[in-house]
This record gives structure tokens, sequence and C-alpha cells, in this order.
């Protein structure tokens, strides 16, 4: 694993639309990617709706893919590749249009979290990311000011259910997962979708990886009020902590300062029934 700075602090300013940063539809990576899908197309002498009918997509959805308007997933670049003879130069690029999914100051975090051997997880604002159904997701990004780009919101939501494929996969990570009970009493967007939420967090307590515990409003003492965080745990056996708040995220590697967020985590464990 590459080495982790002692603290990264990122300012997620494209997240209010006041920029346009290099993670969003239409620029960076995915301009790259799309720029080289439409030349190696055009080599092969393949119009848009032929490639499309080899690879399974409608050329509508190729289109999307060349002008960056969409993320093409990892099945669809290595045929991509196949398909017209690129000699890798397609496939060797999948790593980082996957990262380009993510915003810019989420980028490192969501890597560490696909690594980990286990995760920990505090929350008192949302449902987190990796318990959320499609429609909590992208109610969610709905309720960003200023407004986000549909495309955007779109490429948030896919990238979010995606990030949820970790607690299944071969290599799962032991997963907890600590919410305040006001997390699962607010309803965003509607009761319908809170139902569907809490229907998604008791079956995702089922698994056998996966432990969730709720923080009753009554308990007096709470040592998480400063914000939600997460502990990721690396094969290396270290420990490194995330949090974000306000568009401002930070990577911890510092063990001073991930201690502390262990011991609110540890206090937080025994403060309540375990729901799993």
């Amino acid at each position: 694993m590459a080495p982790v700075v002692q603290a990264v602090r990122y300012e997620s300013a494209g997240e209010a639309g006041t920029a346009q940063p290099e993670y969003e539809v239409g620029t960076g990576m995915l301009c790259v990617f799309g720029r080289q899908l439409k030349l190696f197309r055009e080599r092969a002498d393949l119009d848009r709706a032929r490639f499309g009918s080899l690879t399974g997509y409608s050329a509508s959805t190729i289109a999307s893919f060349e002008q960056a308007r969409r993320i093409p997933p990892p099945r669809f670049i290595d045929q991509a590749d196949e398909v017209l003879g690129a000699g890798g130069v397609l496939s060797a690029s999948k790593e980082e249009v996957a990262r380009a999914q993510y915003p810019a100051f989420f980028r490192d975090a969501a890597r560490l979290e696909a690594e980990a051997v286990e995760l920990h997880v505090y929350a008192n604002q949302a449902v987190p990311g990796l318990l959320q159904t499609e429609e909590y997701a992208r109610a969610t990004f709905l309720m960003m000011r200023p407004p986000m780009h549909e495309e955007l919101i779109e490429q948030r939501v896919g990238a979010r259910m995606v990030r949820q494929e970790i607690l299944s996969s071969r290599d799962a990570p032991l997963a907890g997962f600590v919410m305040d009970e006001a997390v699962l009493r607010r309803s965003i967007a509607g009761l319908d979708i809170l139902r569907g939420q809490l229907e998604q967090v008791l079956l995702m307590g089922q698994r056998r990886n996966v432990e969730i515990q709720v923080m009753p409003l009554d308990r007096e003492e709470n040592a998480g009020m400063a914000g939600p965080f997460t502990l990721i745990e690396t094969r290396e056996g270290r420990r490194i902590a995330y949090a974000e708040v306000q568009n401002v995220s930070r990577l911890q590697t510092e063990r001073d300062r991930v201690r502390a967020l262990e011991a609110k985590y540890g206090d937080h464990q025994g403060a309540g029934p375990d729901s799993s």
C-alpha cells in the first residue's frame, strides 16, 4: 500500500457547484479515456451503433462514454479493448476510470476502504453510505445546496452503490456501524424512502461480517458530537481514520489522533443495544 500522509485535508468546493473540479462529469480522466475510446473506435471503422452491438450497449451509451458524461464499467472497458484491438491501452485505464467516479476529496478514503480488513463507522447525521439504498442516497444528493447537476448526482449514486459491493465480496471486511437513533428517525424525502432504508439496515445487519448498533436518544453522554467518522484497519495492521464534515474531509494516520477516535468509537459501542 502506498504511504499515507499523517493528515490530509481536502476541500470539496465542487460539491457546491462553484467550480469545475477534475472529478466532475466531462472532465479529467474521463475525458482522456473518452477521447481514446473514440480514436480506437474510428480506427476500427466502427460507428457507435455497430460498436455498441458488439459490446452490448446502445449507441447513446457509447456516446456518453466517449463524451465523458457516464463512467464506463470495468467489464465494458475490457470488452472495448478486445473488440477495438487496443492492445491493453484501454484496459490499463480501468483503475483510474473507476477512481474517477468518486469526488477527488474521497478517492484516497475509497481506496483504503476497499482494501480494509476492518471498518468501524460512527454516524450521527445520515445512514452511512455503505448501508444506503439507492433512493436514500439520491435523496441526500438532491438536498445539496446549491443544487448538483443531475448527471453528477447519478454518477455519485452509482459510485455509492458500487462501494457497497465490498461488504459482500469474498474478502469482505468485518464492518461495525454505530448510528445515533436520530439518524433512523429522520425522514429524508418521505416516509416511503425511510421505510425502505430501515429495511435495508435490517437486511445488512444479518450479514455475518456486519454488526449494527443504535445509540439511543436518551443517552446523556455522547463523545461523537463533533461528527461522523470511520476507522479503517489495513491488511498491514495500520489504523487510519477518516472524517468528513461540511464538505471538508480528512484522513488521519497520526497515532494520537486515531487513538482518540478509537476511544470515542469504543464508548459508542457500549452506549446502546446491538441490532445486528
